[in-house]
């Protein structure tokens, strides 16, 4: 657990630096185009690369050492940034240039979640994957619950490049942790004589056997893709209320959700009752999205968006709990590439059409993109609620628990 505390303190600064960029980049966007289909093609940029290669990188986890894999994305990772930064001190940055560069980091990124994942069952007994699953989803909240505040406030005074200069330098950090931890893991020997595509396809062909994990990566896509809309829609709802520093504030409200939620599963995480935690939690979110969309004013916005990462955690946690007591250890690198690919399909689909969506809309309505986005949120909140009841009646999703007991 020492050593898990180690590698998660180096990945909560990363979040915390790449939520910088992440929101600098995306105020950036929309102060210039005011569309919120340019914003989500950033999005969609940054996030393709990692959904993209996540299976190779994961047969990688497990071929090789799975610490070397994290430090060469997080540390790799910074180039694209600093790609960023270069055009922007020679005045030459473009929507194109920006979404160069965070294709290039999201492809070094794309090495570090499977053998991050893995690496996790590699230091921690079966007793303590709740917990960890609750420290890790609050390292991921950082971007949301921290990031967003800093970064409002240094844009009211400083511009975008700061942002990213932060982020740059965080990555210094977070190599040295995971080197820390690596030198303390005996290297396993993991040479193997088949070759990458037979490693994944042995990955594909153990999830598919597993009917309860297969159909629960599936419903896992269905709902990013409601969640995704939810993502990239609620900052040209509030900016096209609010100026970016307003935007910080609330951002960081609303992720403070997360914490709590975090902070309880870290402390106490979940006994029982995965599935039927899992389906409340997702449902519940679905409402507080719809609110979301549905509000103008900024304090029901916050309450709404509150509520709605309140949820997240406890979805995320039993996810990850009922696929990883699922899974053998010696092969999680891959299957959480694949798991990986798989459920954030729907997060690729939504990056893609959430902005054209809101904008279109907007337009044959005569309304603004933030009122655009609030209809699609509505519809997205509607879809996700109906899937997670759905869910709960699946019964080899149901047996997954019922299994572990």
């Amino acid at each position: 657990m020492k050593r898990f505390l180690v590698l998660w303190t180096g990945q909560f600064i990363s979040a915390i630096g790449g939520g910088l960029t992440s929101f600098g980049l995306l105020v950036y966007v929309f102060q210039k185009t005011g569309s919120a289909a340019g914003m989500a093609l950033v999005t969609l940029l940054g996030f393709l690369p990692t959904l993209l290669l996540s299976v190779p990188a994961g047969a990688l986890a497990d071929r090789y050492d799975r610490r070397l894999m994290m430090m060469i994305g997080d540390g790799c990772s910074g180039l694209g940034i600093l790609f960023i930064l270069i055009n922007m001190m020679n005045g030459d940055v473009t929507l194109t240039t920006i979404c160069i560069g965070v294709f290039i980091s999201a492809v070094f990124s794309s090495l570090l979640e499977p053998a991050y994942k893995a690496t996790v069952s590699d230091l921690l007994t079966e007793e303590e994957y709740s917990k960890a699953s609750g420290l890790i989803s609050l390292a991921g909240s950082a971007r949301y619950l921290i990031s967003p505040v800093i970064a409002g406030i240094v844009l009211s005074f400083a511009n975008v490049s700061v942002l990213l200069v932060i982020d740059i330098c965080t990555f210094i950090l977070t190599v040295i942790s995971t080197f820390v931890v690596r030198k303390g893991i005996a290297k396993k020997n993991t040479e193997k004589e088949e070759s990458i595509i037979v490693s994944i396809k042995e990955g594909f062909t153990s999830l598919k056997n597993n009917r309860g994990v297969f159909l629960l990566v599936v419903v896992a896509s269905v709902l990013t893709l409601f969640i995704g809309a939810f993502q990239i829609l609620a900052e040209p709802l509030v900016l096209s209320i609010a100026d970016a520093k307003t935007l910080g504030i609330t951002e960081t409200i609303c992720a403070s959700g997360m914490l709590v939620s975090s902070l309880y599963l870290g402390i106490r995480g979940i006994k029982k009752g995965y599935v039927k935690v899992l389906c409340l939690s997702l449902s519940f979110a679905g409402v507080f999205i719809f609110g979301f969309g549905q509000f103008e004013r900024i304090p029901l916005i916050i309450a709404s968006g509150f509520a709605f990462f309140l949820m997240l955690p406890f979805a995320n946690n039993c996810l990850d709990y009922l696929v990883r007591v699922n899974t053998p250890v010696e092969i999680q690198g891959r299957i959480w590439g694949i798991v990986g690919f798989l459920s954030q399909i729907g997060y690729v689909i939504s990056y893609g059409i959430s902005g054209l969506l809101a904008d279109n809309i907007a337009k044959m309505k005569g309304i603004s993109v933030g009122r655009g986005a609030g209809s699609v949120m509505k519809i997205a909140g509607v879809m996700l609620i109906i899937v997670s009841i759905v869910t709960y009646f699946i019964k080899d999703i149901k047996q997954l628990e019922e299994t572990n007991d």
